[in-house]
């Protein structure tokens, strides 16, 4: 094809964009950006029973969350709107008329009670069900009673009886279907809203679409669209059909997976970057050896000849892996902006805020190699903002220290850290070797409880560095109300 690529990402708004919704608009996008072509964005709401509030603002917040911003659409604008199809009634309607008068189409008067029967008596004798043609063929007299009686239509289109109706998919090379495994399926509703087949169809079209990249769980629907594109002598855009995501044990998607909405992964603290990156990766791959990729270096690189047959394997032990890297590789001044938000939210209630955004970037650099979600670093670092910790006294002793040995250690320190006019990580270190040497103890028998004392952890950040952050004062208070704890106070 010659003409500009012009791909299109179409959501419906009856449900929140979970993993794979949002893999297909990447996979427009990157098409879109690596061709210098335009990404549109159409909203496909004519299943109005099923339109979930708050799933549109969902699914467009999501796109700008990833960057994903889109050429024409929602809010944008475009020379071939309206992008939302509720707005696009009276087209859907004048060209399925115009199936009906070209004899592609026709009305079908049968009411729900039947076609529940049909599909019963279909289902008990062991047939596919489908609709069965009983309007297909009915008179002008049968269709005018009809009308006349005020019965309520659909209109439906006239699948060929026999053939095959074959199609090219870019990643599947020639798809054939049997017509005869087509029923004539429904075109416009009786409430005069199109199904998606026929919108889709007919949008694409109007808005010049050159590629359609959609879900593989739209390859047998295609056959549908490839009538209509004949019948309205439409030139058929080019069609790719991505592969599927599956768990880890190659089942489809689900919660149990680890498998959430795009909003809930934002709202988690996983990091835009991280989820492009991962999303790339589901179904698409540059080679067996590289896994991390910048935006302009997939835009750069992408291709669909890399897409993958096979399906897409989603793993949250490699998204926490990549997010986790990706985390390691901020700015500390980037990786604090990115975290106060969560610290404010997730730390304690007892906690004051507003945070004190130079203490936050304080910590940092402590935990940051700890953290897997931005969520994580209230867990990690609630000590660094708590006025009394809670822990055990046994904490304090460890597994081979008395209380007496301990009370000695800490005092010892306590005295040591009091007399210190330069509170440094070096400083402490040196201050407090020399002080397990005097005592004859090692030196993490004096570190140990030390550690516990102050973050009321047995796993920490470093300690002195956690030392100087938390400050003298703040130090020495927490070492006091340890020696009470063992003292029994």
């Amino acid at each position: 094809m010659d003409k500009p690529v012009r791909v299109r990402y179409a959501p419906s708004p009856t449900g929140f964009p979970h993993v794979g919704n949002i893999r297909t608009a990447l996979f427009n996008w990157l098409y879109a950006r690596h061709t210098g072509g335009k990404f549109i964005v159409r909203i496909e709401d004519t299943d109005t029973a099923r339109t979930v509030p708050g799933s549109l603002e969902a699914i467009l917040d999501s796109l700008r969350w990833l960057g994903l911003d889109w050429d024409e659409g929602p809010e944008v604008g475009g020379d071939y709107g309206p992008y939302v199809q509720s707005q696009r009634l009276e087209t859907y309607k004048k060209i399925a008329e115009k199936l009906i008068a070209e004899g592609f189409a026709y009305r079908c008067y049968c009411t729900s009670e039947r076609l529940e029967a049909m599909r019963t008596e279909q289902t008990a004798n062991k047939q596919t069900p489908g609709y069965d043609r009983h309007c297909r063929n009915l008179s002008a007299v049968e269709r005018q009673k009809l009308e006349a009686s005020g019965a309520s239509s659909v209109i439906r289109f006239k699948t060929p009886l026999d053939g095959r109706t074959i199609f090219q998919d870019m990643l599947r090379g020639e798809v054939a279907f049997e017509n005869s495994t087509v029923d004539d399926f429904v075109l416009l509703k009786t409430d005069g809203f199109p199904v998606y087949h026929l919108a889709n169809v007919i949008d694409d079209h109007l808005m010049d679409i050159s590629h359609v990249l959609r879900a593989e769980e739209w390859l047998s629907s295609t056959p549908k669209h490839v009538m209509l594109y004949n019948a309205l002598k439409f030139d058929p855009p080019q069609f790719a059909h991505m592969p599927l995501i599956l768990g880890p044990d190659r089942s489809k998607l689900s919660k149990r997976h680890g498998a959430a909405t795009l909003t809930e992964y934002r709202d988690q603290g996983y990091l835009q970057e991280t989820m492009l990156n991962f999303l790339a990766l589901l179904g698409w791959s540059l080679d067996d050896k590289n896994e991390i990729f910048s935006r302009q270096q997939l835009v750069d690189i992408f291709s669909l000849e890399r897409v993958s047959r096979t399906a897409g394997i989603f793993n949250k032990e490699k998204l926490d892996w990549l997010n986790g890297m990706y985390i390691r590789t901020l700015p500390v001044d980037d990786l604090t902006a990115r975290v106060l938000p969560f610290m404010e939210k997730y730390l304690p209630p007892d906690v004051r805020r507003p945070l004190d955004i130079n203490y936050v970037r304080q910590i940092m650099p402590l935990i940051r190699e700890r953290i897997v979600t931005l969520k994580d670093a209230a867990a990690y670092a609630d000590f660094f903002f708590l006025d009394n910790l809670e822990y055990d006294s046994a904490q304090l002793l460890g597994k081979k220290m008395t209380a007496e040995a301990v009370l000695t250690a800490l005092k010892g320190a306590e005295t040591e850290l009091s007399a210190l006019e330069d509170f440094n990580p070096a400083v402490l270190e040196d201050t407090l070797r020399h002080l397990a040497d005097e005592l004859g103890i090692k030196t993490g028998e004096l570190f140990n409880p030390l550690r516990v004392a102050t973050t009321a952890r047995d796993a920490a950040p470093p300690l002195f560095e956690t030392m100087v952050v938390l400050g003298q004062a703040r130090c020495l208070k927490r070492i006091n109300a340890a020696l009470a704890k063992l003292a029994g106070n």
